[in-house]
């Protein structure tokens, strides 16, 4: 009956259901775009294309942020991923070039015009990334069935398709933030996330039935399955939310009649600050090997292609770890700043119990970061490796990328950012909210995604 009730509420809002209602009517067009094939490519060669892809897991991992379209040779193919390696490059460069620098510091004007240079920068890696998908897909395609015909001319306007594509999917997800609900980057990689979950799930539960030599206890493994990922979920939820709170007490100090300070706050210093920023930034270079591969004779490597295009081996995975929790310690250095927060803290006249204000607030800050986020970035890479584990253990190619990985913590970061601003706006009209104890906390870094 809350449930129910609070569907009610939300829907008796009139701004919030116009919203809602706006943001389906967007995914719609996107889910639909996702669907129409490039011209010139044949839909009979794309599925003898699929099951060899399925099986070596080539082009997987950029297939499930665009639910589908990749593998499906689809003008929205290249998806939303160029925009953002574009927008992690103009933050990566924000913090090294003081020009950009400057521009973060003016507000609004500075933020449009990093937008614009977003933007710039998203046209060049389309231009570059659009030729090799196609090539990679020429490749592929007469690997599977021996014949594709794709001369230069042909790539190049099948480029300006897919970048144009991709332009129409970015201006979709601006739509989404400015007019719908929650941020419309992220729920356009959520959306084509979910696309592909009933598919993997449905199939998944078509293997484990009886019969064809299966053991009569299939249906038990399935359920044991579906267990295990509700516990992952959870254990990403953890992850997500998982904060240290600092203690800072602000000083007493009279203005006229009035006295301000004399309270003590905390600071929520999350465990995994960095997001799921260090699983993109390892992923976008594993992918490398499993790319240039593909241009090969027979779409395999040998050797060291060999051992990193095998998303199920030992030595991919092990790296992939490792660079998760390097860029983990990284990208927390570049987005938890302990000088600034010391110093705005000085400003106000607060301090942390104990420690002196300044550098040494700084210093204690920073050893607290590191210590936490030690256990975050492990928690973090092992979350991100756990689908090479479920597939050792037999689960499907396609279901076993919803127990961990990028997919996941998108996933759970995305909705719980979603929920939270739905429950904003009931709170703002005295309505209650989702939860009944407490409130959802969504993501409060900078990421986006």
């Amino acid at each position: 009956m809350r449930f129910i009730q609070t569907i009610r509420n939300i829907w008796t809002i009139e701004e919030l259901r116009k919203r809602l209602v706006i943001t389906f009517l967007l995914v719609l067009v996107y889910r639909l775009g996702c669907q129409v094939v490039l011209p010139g490519i044949s839909p009979e060669d794309l599925k003898a294309l699929s099951q060899f892809t399925n099986n070596s897991g080539i082009m997987q991992l950029l297939d499930m942020f665009s639910g589908g379209a990749f593998s499906q040779a689809s003008i929205f193919a290249l998806g939303i991923m160029p925009y953002i390696t574009a927008s992690i490059v103009i933050q990566l460069l924000g913090m090294v070039l003081p020009s950009f620098q400057k521009m973060q510091r003016e507000g609004e004007s500075g933020r449009q015009k990093l937008n614009q240079y977003t933007r710039y920068l998203t046209v060049v890696i389309l231009c570059l990334q659009g030729p090799a998908y196609l090539y990679n897909l020429k490749v592929q395609v007469a690997n599977v069935t021996g014949a594709a015909t794709m001369g230069f001319w042909t790539i190049a306007y099948l480029t300006v398709i897919l970048a144009a594509g991709s332009m129409f999917i970015m201006w979709l997800g601006e739509r989404i933030t400015d007019r719908g609900i929650g941020n419309g980057i992220s729920f356009i990689i959520l959306v084509g996330i979910i696309a592909r979950l009933p598919e993997a799930l449905f199939f998944e539960f078509i293997s484990r039935l009886p019969g064809d030599g299966m053991a009569a206890g299939g249906l038990v493994m399935f359920l044991i399955e579906v267990v295990l990922l509700f516990a992952v979920t959870i254990g990403a939820v953890l992850l997500v939310q998982g904060t240290r709170k600092v203690p800072v007490q602000y000083a007493k100090r009279v203005v006229g009649n009035r006295q301000y300070g004399g309270v003590r706050q905390y600071i929520p210093l999350k465990v995994n600050a960095a997001g799921v920023m260090p699983i993109i930034f390892a992923q976008a270079i594993m992918f490398v090997p499993i790319t240039l591969s593909g241009f090969g004779s027979d779409g395999k490597g040998s050797g060291f292609f060999a051992a990193f295009s095998n998303i199920n081996g030992f030595w991919y995975n092990a790296v992939y770890f490792i660079m998760i929790v390097a860029f983990t310690y990284f990208y927390t250095a570049i987005t938890v700043r302990p000088t600034q927060m010391a110093e705005d803290m000085k400003r106000n006249n607060g301090f942390i119990p104990g420690v002196k204000p300044g550098k040494k607030t700084a210093e204690y800050l920073d050893t607290i970061m590191s210590r936490i986020t030690l256990p975050g970035s492990i928690f973090l890479g092992i979350v991100a490796i756990l689908p090479a584990f479920a597939r050792y253990f037999g689960i499907s190619q396609n279901f076993a990328q919803f127990f961990g990985g990028t997919s996941l913590l998108i996933l759970v970061g995305v909705v719980l950012d979603t929920l939270q601003q739905i429950e904003s706006h009931l709170m703002m009209h005295h309505y209650d909210g989702l939860m009944k104890d407490g409130k959802i906390k969504g993501r409060t870094t900078g990421s986006a995604y």
